[in-house]
Order: structure tokens, then C-alpha cells, then sequence
């Protein structure tokens, strides 16, 4: 199966999973002609076990400055949101001789956000605080509960210095 129909599938199941999980904590038995309850429900691990998809890449087309690049976003809340711009085109300008950045059209979603880990150099990243994209061409500092990783792309640090214009797509 190639990458792209993966993806519909995996999409496919979470939103059932989600569904069936709404419905499972609906109570609507003739018992409770309200269709509510006043018992309170324990939650279960099973509505908490749902397959993980963060470790599912998600292909996309980079262009920086007119030159193709290889890149992925992961699969958390926020690259999900993200890949909802697309496509997307920006000015990339330097911040702190570390990361190109540009803001976005509007805020990405800070929900599910995975656990936090020092930038790397090719990462490419989102700062809540600001709603901007960065990416990184030098190795960041330290991990930063604000900044969320959304993916990475595959170029040399000099390359991703000097971009001023990154075009990003959804792949084929």
C-alpha cells in the first residue's frame, strides 16, 4: 500500500475511533429517557489505548528559495493542523543566528502537544507564543514547552541559513 493511501487509512481510523468513543459514553437506554445519567462513568484504559499515530510521517514537498528539499511532518495535533495551510508560502527571515522564521496565516492547534526536545538543526517548528514557524539550522538550546516540532527536512545547515522563501505542499 503506498504512503498516501496509509495515510487516509490511519486518518480513517481515528476518526471512527473517536467516533465510536463518543457514542460508547452516550447514555441513551430507555432507563434514562433524558439520554443522560447520574451515575458517573469510570473510564476505562480501552478508551484511552487507541493506536498512536505520532510516529507516522507525513510526506511533504519543500521548497526553499526555488530549490526542492526532502521533508516529513510528524503526526502530532499541531503538524495535522499545519498540513491544513497547505499549500503555504513565506518570507523566512533570522532569529538569533539559530533559526529562519516566518508567522503564519493563523494559530495552529497546541492540543496533544508531545513531549518537548531541543530543536535540531533541519527541525522544522512551531512557537506557540509567537504563532510562527521556525526552522532550525543550528541546534537549539534546550527543549522548550512552547516550541513544538513538527517535522524535519533534509538539507545542509548553510542551505537552510540563507533561505529567504520556503514553498510547502502537500505531496502527491
Amino acid at each position: 500500500m503506498n504512503p498516501a493511501a496509509l495515510r487516509v487509512l490511519a486518518r480513517a481510523i481515528t476518526a471512527t475511533a473517536l467516533v465510536l468513543t463518543g457514542a460508547a459514553c452516550t447514555d441513551t437506554s430507555p432507563a434514562s429517557p433524558s439520554g443522560t445519567t447520574t451515575e458517573q462513568q469510570t473510564p476505562t484504559s480501552e478508551a484511552h489505548t487507541a493506536p498512536s499515530d505520532r510516529n507516522t510521517a507525513m510526506d511533504i514537498r519543500v521548497t526553499l528559495d526555488g530549490r526542492p528539499v526532502d521533508a516529513t511532518l510528524n503526526d502530532s495535533p499541531a503538524a495535522r493542523d499545519f498540513a491544513e495551510l497547505l499549500p503555504l508560502t513565506v518570507d523566512l527571515k533570522d532569529f538569533h543566528q539559530t533559526e529562519r522564521i516566518a508567522d503564519l496565516p493563523r494559530r495552529l492547534t497546541t492540543y496533544g502537544a508531545p513531549e518537548p526536545r531541543a530543536p535540531k538543526a533541519g527541525d522544522l517548528t512551531y512557537y506557540a507564543p509567537w504563532g510562527n514557524l521556525a526552522l532550525f539550522y543550528r541546534d537549539g538550546d534546550s527543549a522548550n514547552a512552547d516550541l513544538l516540532i513538527l517535522g524535519s527536512m533534509d538539507a545542509d545547515a548553510d542551505r537552510l541559513a540563507g533561505a529567504e522563501r520556503i514553498t510547502i505542499e502537500a505531496a502527491p
